[in-house]
């Protein structure tokens, strides 16, 4: 017959046994979930952020050619070979102008149909070394067929759909290089007249795609919606004709917005956005990558784990009641973990092993806690300048238009958009390195003078501040203080990327005017511009 004392210790070692397995089963559980969680979080949200940024591009590049060309069918006044010419040199001063402001284009142009005018065929011009645009000679388009989609794509297929359309990669005719383009058609009196389009690098497309990395064995990739690769970061593609191009897996090809497949063998996770331009953006990472850290946290639990057990078994009789209570705590905390809440602190601070595995565990938490916060600092920093990206903004601008819908317009905030002059001409002339030192030092005056704001790059060259509170109070101040410390640095400042010239736009809401935060936003983003045209004025001025 067993003794009292036996069967306690027999069911307090069965008990602490399966203690221990459960803690250890529901913290790995619970890593596990986090740990996958959050790379994927990550990963959609590096996905969204590289798909807002091309398609920023993408529209920036579009806008530019529906403005001239709606300038050009307002221009048309008759087809006669007089009025014709007229329209052409002033179409071409205005698409000058449009295409200098636009980042990325090699070249734009406005062909004339030959079946309008044989004598007035339009303009082509290039940019070909980034020194500045060059008036290419016209070619001419008669000995083909303008009727043939297959030919001519930039001209034929506008004419034929009479939409603006995105045109997937190709390779230019005359100049060899392989470029993407946004064309539109002109019609005069439902008359076809010619089409208006821009060609824009395709490596400036595929250098935005190369920055999109996760992990180590991370990437990005391009394709379109009939899952022909477009541009990969580890395929030469750029030569391939179409025919040529490899397929993206199958399991990208998926409407849903996260999927695993399987790719030469290793298992990977992607998601899939798409772009304005007609093509997707894939981001991928091995799934060994993903659960790599929390299969290494699930081990060292896994170890404490089996260390402690050993003493407990050690230390049943003695320990047999102070234990129960502890272990109770563990097992909730356990289990908040489990369903996400993080915000817990074990207090048992005995010395004994049990005391030893809720610090363990505090730890563990602290460093998951900060292991979450590292991922979202990656998706939400920009590397470059190490303040707010633009998915940091979007968020910010979510969060606070939802305050102002719950205090019904009753919130007081300022909306700051900056721009960097001349940073174009300093990576042209200096390279990108002085144009990186530029928007560092940029980034640093303004976040110098709005110390209490949160401030985001939001864009190649612009920068934007959300003023709340003190800052929103002393906002003329600062804004006099932005201007005149940014005068004095450029007056001591001997190098030009040294010297910080920033047009600056500044809005506050007004519950009369404004709807929404994105209506605030525009305003300062207008209000930057006009900044930005007076300065090039006076610029001008001064010159001359």
């Amino acid at each position: 017959m067993y003794s009292i004392r036996t069967k306690t210790t027999l069911l307090t070692v069965i008990a602490v046994i399966v203690t221990a397995v459960i803690l250890t089963l529901l913290s790995a559980t619970a890593i596990k979930n986090v740990g996958d969680e959050s790379a994927e979080r990550v990963l959609s949200l590096l996905c969204e952020a590289g798909q807002k940024n091309l398609d920023s591009y993408f529209d920036s590049v579009a806008q530019s050619v529906e403005m001239v060309s709606s300038f050009a069918e307002n221009d048309l006044e008759d087809l006669g070979l007089r009025q014709l010419e007229a329209h052409v040199d002033r179409t071409r001063d205005i698409f000058l102008r449009a295409a200098e402001q636009t980042n990325g284009v090699l070249t734009f142009y406005y062909r004339i149909d030959p079946t309008v005018s044989k004598d007035v065929k339009g303009f082509w011009y290039t940019n070909l070394d980034g020194t500045g645009f060059v008036e290419h000679e016209v070619t001419d388009i008669t000995e083909y067929d303008t009727e043939d989609t297959t030919q001519l794509v930039w001209f034929t297929v506008p004419k034929a759909t009479g939409k603006p359309i995105w045109l997937p990669p190709y390779i230019t005719d005359n100049l060899d290089v392989r470029v993407i383009s946004y064309n539109e058609p002109i019609y005069w009196n439902d008359e076809f007249v010619g089409v208006i389009g821009i060609e824009i690098d395709y490596s400036m497309m595929a250098e935005q795609v190369d920055h999109i990395r996760l992990y180590e064995n991370g990437y990005a990739f391009l394709n379109d919606e009939n899952g022909k690769i477009l541009y990969h970061p580890r395929m030469d593609v750029a030569k391939m004709s179409a025919d040529e191009l490899p397929k993206t897996p199958n399991g990208l090809m998926s409407d849903s917005a996260l999927v695993r497949y399987n790719f030469e063998g290793v298992e990977k996770e992607g998601v899939c956005r798409p772009l304005s331009n007609g093509m997707r953006l894939n981001v991928t990472v091995p799934v060994a990558e993903i659960s790599g850290t929390w299969h290494r946290l699930v081990w060292r639990i896994c170890l404490v784990a089996a260390a402690l057990l050993i003493a407990f078994l050690v230390l049943t009789m003695r320990l047999t009641r102070r234990i129960t209570k502890p272990l109770q705590q563990l097992t909730e905390a356990a289990k908040e973990v489990n369903k996400g809440n993080y915000d817990i602190t074990l207090g048992y601070q005995g010395s004994d092993e049990v005391g030893t595995l809720s610090k363990t565990f505090n730890q563990l938490i602290r460093h998951l806690k900060v292991y979450i916060s590292d991922l979202n600092n990656l998706a939400y920093a920009d590397a470059l300048t190490s303040v707010h990206n633009k998915g940091a903004y979007d968020l910010y601008a979510r969060d606070l238009q939802a305050r102002l819908v719950a205090t019904e317009k009753k919130l007081e905030f300022a909306i700051c958009v900056f721009d960097c002059d001349n940073l174009k001409e300093i990576n042209d002339k200096f390279g990108h390195d002085k144009g990186d030192i530029y928007l560092k030092n940029t980034s640093a005056l303004i976040c110098s003078v709005f110390q209490h704001s949160p401030v985001f790059r939001i864009g190649g060259d612009e920068f934007a501040a959300i003023l709340q509170k003190d800052d929103y109070r002393k906002r003329a101040e600062l804004t006099r203080l932005f201007r005149e410390t940014s005068e004095e640095l450029s007056a001591f400042s001997s190098e030009p990327w040294e010297r910080v010239s920033v047009a600056m736009g500044m809005a506050t809401f007004n519950p009369q005017v404004d709807h929404s935060v994105d209506d605030v936003a525009r305003r300062a983003d207008k209000l930057m511009y006009e900044e930005k045209r007076e300065r090039k004025v006076m610029r001008g001025s001064e010159e001359n």
